[in-house]
Protein backbone atom coordinates (compact mmCIF):
# COMPACT_ATOMS: atom_id res chain seq x y z
CA UNK A 1 0.00 0.00 0.00
CA UNK A 2 2.54 2.39 0.56
CA UNK A 3 4.66 1.83 -2.42
CA UNK A 4 1.53 2.47 -4.41
CA UNK A 5 0.92 5.58 -2.25
CA UNK A 6 4.71 6.68 -3.24
CA UNK A 7 4.06 5.84 -7.03
CA UNK A 8 0.88 8.06 -6.99
CA UNK A 9 2.32 11.53 -5.67
CA UNK A 10 5.64 10.57 -7.87
CA UNK A 11 3.30 10.29 -10.76
CA UNK A 12 1.43 13.23 -9.41
CA UNK A 13 4.06 15.80 -9.27
CA UNK A 14 5.60 14.70 -12.34
CA UNK A 15 2.24 15.29 -13.83
CA UNK A 16 1.74 18.86 -12.31
CA UNK A 17 5.61 20.11 -13.19
CA UNK A 18 5.15 18.95 -17.04
CA UNK A 19 1.75 21.31 -17.30
CA UNK A 20 2.72 24.54 -15.66
CA UNK A 21 6.62 23.99 -17.42
CA UNK A 22 5.29 25.60 -20.58
CA UNK A 23 4.12 28.93 -18.75
CA UNK A 24 7.16 29.33 -16.25
CA UNK A 25 10.00 31.62 -17.19
CA UNK A 26 12.93 30.41 -18.98
CA UNK A 27 15.29 32.94 -16.39
CA UNK A 28 13.98 35.59 -14.19
CA UNK A 29 14.43 39.43 -15.79
CA UNK A 30 17.98 41.05 -14.61
CA UNK A 31 17.21 43.89 -11.60
CA UNK A 32 17.74 47.10 -13.13
CA UNK A 33 20.70 48.82 -12.48
CA UNK A 34 20.27 51.81 -9.78
CA UNK A 35 22.13 55.03 -9.33
CA UNK A 36 22.47 58.03 -11.38
CA UNK A 37 21.25 57.95 -15.41
CA UNK A 38 24.13 57.73 -17.77
CA UNK A 39 24.15 61.61 -19.37
CA UNK A 40 24.90 61.33 -22.83
CA UNK A 41 27.80 64.12 -24.22
CA UNK A 42 26.98 66.08 -26.83
CA UNK A 43 28.64 65.30 -29.78
CA UNK A 44 31.34 67.81 -30.73
CA UNK A 45 30.96 69.50 -34.38
CA UNK A 46 33.63 68.58 -36.74
CA UNK A 47 36.99 70.61 -36.46
CA UNK A 48 36.91 74.08 -39.02
CA UNK A 49 39.22 72.83 -41.28
CA UNK A 50 36.64 69.60 -41.46
CA UNK A 51 33.48 71.77 -41.78
CA UNK A 52 35.71 74.44 -44.00
CA UNK A 53 36.46 71.59 -46.77
CA UNK A 54 32.80 69.95 -46.35
CA UNK A 55 31.64 73.76 -47.58
CA UNK A 56 33.51 73.38 -50.36
CA UNK A 57 32.56 70.73 -51.28
CA UNK A 58 29.11 71.34 -51.16
CA UNK A 59 29.34 74.60 -52.99
CA UNK A 60 30.24 77.07 -50.13
CA UNK A 61 33.21 79.09 -50.37
CA UNK A 62 32.45 80.30 -46.82
CA UNK A 63 31.33 78.37 -43.75
CA UNK A 64 28.09 78.87 -41.96
CA UNK A 65 28.13 82.19 -40.19
CA UNK A 66 25.32 82.54 -38.49
CA UNK A 67 25.33 78.89 -37.19
CA UNK A 68 29.17 79.51 -35.57
CA UNK A 69 27.42 82.83 -34.03
CA UNK A 70 24.59 81.27 -32.62
CA UNK A 71 26.73 78.28 -31.56
CA UNK A 72 28.71 80.95 -29.45
CA UNK A 73 26.07 82.45 -28.03
CA UNK A 74 24.47 79.44 -26.72
CA UNK A 75 27.96 78.68 -25.08
CA UNK A 76 27.76 81.75 -23.41
CA UNK A 77 24.10 82.16 -22.25
CA UNK A 78 24.82 78.60 -21.00
CA UNK A 79 26.54 79.99 -18.31
CA UNK A 80 24.33 82.02 -17.14
CA UNK A 81 20.98 80.16 -17.39
CA UNK A 82 21.38 78.57 -14.45
CA UNK A 83 21.58 82.16 -12.67
CA UNK A 84 18.74 83.33 -14.13
CA UNK A 85 16.77 80.20 -13.71
CA UNK A 86 17.70 80.10 -9.86
CA UNK A 87 16.30 83.96 -9.94
CA UNK A 88 12.74 82.93 -11.26
CA UNK A 89 13.50 85.31 -14.65
CA UNK A 90 13.91 83.92 -18.39
CA UNK A 91 16.53 84.97 -20.88
CA UNK A 92 13.89 87.31 -22.50
CA UNK A 93 13.06 88.90 -19.27
CA UNK A 94 17.03 89.74 -18.55
CA UNK A 95 17.51 90.98 -21.98
CA UNK A 96 14.55 93.47 -21.62
CA UNK A 97 15.97 94.34 -18.06
CA UNK A 98 19.27 94.80 -19.02
CA UNK A 99 18.47 97.06 -22.29
CA UNK A 100 16.48 99.17 -20.24
CA UNK A 101 18.94 99.51 -17.33
CA UNK A 102 21.25 100.76 -20.06
CA UNK A 103 19.31 102.77 -22.27
CA UNK A 104 16.29 103.86 -19.99
CA UNK A 105 12.35 103.73 -20.57
CA UNK A 106 12.14 102.68 -24.26
CA UNK A 107 8.72 102.44 -26.39
CA UNK A 108 8.00 98.35 -28.27
CA UNK A 109 9.62 99.22 -31.29
CA UNK A 110 12.81 100.28 -29.99
CA UNK A 111 13.17 97.17 -27.74
CA UNK A 112 11.82 94.61 -30.93
CA UNK A 113 15.22 96.23 -32.36
CA UNK A 114 17.54 96.57 -29.66
CA UNK A 115 16.50 92.94 -28.16
CA UNK A 116 16.20 90.97 -31.30
CA UNK A 117 12.67 89.92 -30.22
CA UNK A 118 9.32 89.58 -32.87
CA UNK A 119 6.68 92.04 -32.18
CA UNK A 120 4.35 89.13 -31.22
CA UNK A 121 6.88 88.11 -28.61
CA UNK A 122 7.74 90.79 -27.26
CA UNK A 123 3.49 91.89 -26.29
CA UNK A 124 3.50 88.35 -24.97
CA UNK A 125 6.71 89.07 -23.02
CA UNK A 126 5.76 92.32 -21.63
CA UNK A 127 2.86 91.51 -20.24
CA UNK A 128 3.65 88.56 -17.77
CA UNK A 129 6.67 91.35 -17.15
CA UNK A 130 3.71 93.60 -16.04
CA UNK A 131 2.19 90.87 -14.21
CA UNK A 132 5.29 90.29 -12.63
CA UNK A 133 5.90 93.36 -11.65
CA UNK A 134 8.93 93.92 -13.62
CA UNK A 135 7.95 96.80 -15.83
CA UNK A 136 5.15 99.71 -16.63
CA UNK A 137 3.80 100.67 -19.32
CA UNK A 138 2.52 104.20 -19.82
CA UNK A 139 0.54 106.17 -22.67
CA UNK A 140 2.82 109.19 -24.35
CA UNK A 141 1.19 112.50 -23.59
CA UNK A 142 1.37 113.83 -26.75
CA UNK A 143 0.56 110.19 -28.81
CA UNK A 144 -2.30 108.08 -26.72
CA UNK A 145 -1.56 105.20 -29.37
CA UNK A 146 2.45 104.63 -28.13
CA UNK A 147 3.46 103.01 -25.17
CA UNK A 148 6.46 103.56 -23.07
CA UNK A 149 7.98 100.54 -21.02
CA UNK A 150 10.14 101.41 -18.40
CA UNK A 151 11.34 99.40 -15.01
CA UNK A 152 10.16 99.07 -11.88
CA UNK A 153 11.78 98.97 -8.63
CA UNK A 154 11.25 95.76 -8.15
CA UNK A 155 13.49 94.89 -11.15
CA UNK A 156 15.80 97.31 -10.51
CA UNK A 157 16.36 95.70 -7.18
CA UNK A 158 16.06 92.29 -8.69
CA UNK A 159 19.06 93.61 -10.89
CA UNK A 160 21.02 95.06 -8.18
CA UNK A 161 21.07 91.30 -6.58
CA UNK A 162 22.41 89.49 -10.06
CA UNK A 163 24.82 92.29 -10.65
CA UNK A 164 27.22 90.42 -8.47
CA UNK A 165 26.87 87.22 -9.86
CA UNK A 166 26.28 88.08 -13.68
CA UNK A 167 30.16 89.75 -13.14
CA UNK A 168 31.40 86.77 -11.08
CA UNK A 169 30.36 84.69 -14.80
CA UNK A 170 32.19 87.22 -17.00
CA UNK A 171 35.19 86.87 -14.93
CA UNK A 172 35.15 83.10 -14.98
CA UNK A 173 34.66 83.18 -18.98
CA UNK A 174 37.15 86.15 -18.62
CA UNK A 175 39.79 83.74 -17.06
CA UNK A 176 39.11 80.87 -19.26
CA UNK A 177 39.23 82.78 -22.73
CA UNK A 178 41.67 85.93 -21.88
CA UNK A 179 40.98 89.19 -21.12
CA UNK A 180 42.56 90.68 -24.59
CA UNK A 181 40.89 88.21 -26.39
CA UNK A 182 37.36 88.86 -24.84
CA UNK A 183 38.02 92.70 -25.77
CA UNK A 184 39.01 92.18 -28.80
CA UNK A 185 36.03 90.09 -29.55
CA UNK A 186 33.94 93.26 -28.22
CA UNK A 187 35.38 95.20 -30.89
CA UNK A 188 34.42 93.19 -33.55
CA UNK A 189 31.22 92.26 -32.73
CA UNK A 190 30.70 95.91 -32.48
CA UNK A 191 32.58 96.55 -35.73
CA UNK A 192 30.32 93.65 -37.19
CA UNK A 193 26.93 94.96 -36.51
CA UNK A 194 28.31 98.77 -37.07
CA UNK A 195 29.17 97.46 -40.64
CA UNK A 196 26.46 95.28 -41.75
CA UNK A 197 23.96 97.72 -40.79
CA UNK A 198 20.27 97.43 -38.84
CA UNK A 199 18.56 94.07 -39.68
CA UNK A 200 14.33 93.95 -39.93
CA UNK A 201 13.30 92.46 -36.79
CA UNK A 202 11.55 89.28 -38.60
CA UNK A 203 12.04 86.73 -35.85
CA UNK A 204 12.98 85.87 -32.27
CA UNK A 205 16.10 83.27 -31.50
CA UNK A 206 14.36 82.56 -28.44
Amino acid sequence: MAKQLLRYEQYTCDDVSKSIRPFMPTALPRPRATGAPRTRRRPEPPSPAVQATRARAAGFAHRNLPLLLLQARERVIGRFRPLLNAHGITEQQWRIIRALLETGPLEPREIVALCNLSSPSLAGVLARMEELGFVSRTRLDHDARRLRVALTPRSRALAARLAPQVEATYAEIERTVGRPFLRQLYATLDDLAAKLGPAEASGDDG
